[in-house]
């Protein structure tokens, strides 16, 4: 059975710097003038230029989760046995912002985790 990693708010927020890092670094390869990427402490913004469409990504600390808002459309992850998933549908982060990512410029984008 699945169980939440986290047992307290400072292990999960070192956890969230971390992700988010990592996808930050990953959305600068993204061959696409249009991102607009901006990290901050518990948050990572896209803004695609373009459109003026933002995707965000945020830290819940009181529920453990980190929280996806794009395209009118809220996704809710928690960290279960080493991989973010949402945590409605058991989804991997990766794959929901690979697929809303290739959309969204027109290109395969494919996230690691």
């Amino acid at each position: 059975m699945s169980t939440r990693e986290f047992t307290d708010d400072s292990t999960f927020r070192m956890a969230v710097n971390s992700v988010l890092h990592v996808l930050l670094d990953q959305i600068d390869q993204i061959d696409s003038d249009d991102l607009d990427p901006r990290l901050s402490p518990g948050n990572l913004q896209v803004v695609f230029e373009d459109s003026g469409s933002t995707f965000v990504l945020s830290q819940q600390t009181p529920v453990h989760e980190l929280w996806l808002s794009a395209n009118l459309t809220a996704w809710h992850f928690r960290r279960l046995d080493g991989a973010w998933l949402e945590r409605d549908s058991a989804e991997p982060m990766a794959e929901v912002l690979s697929q809303l990512f290739s959309g969204k410029v027109g290109l395969p984008v494919e996230f690691a985790i």
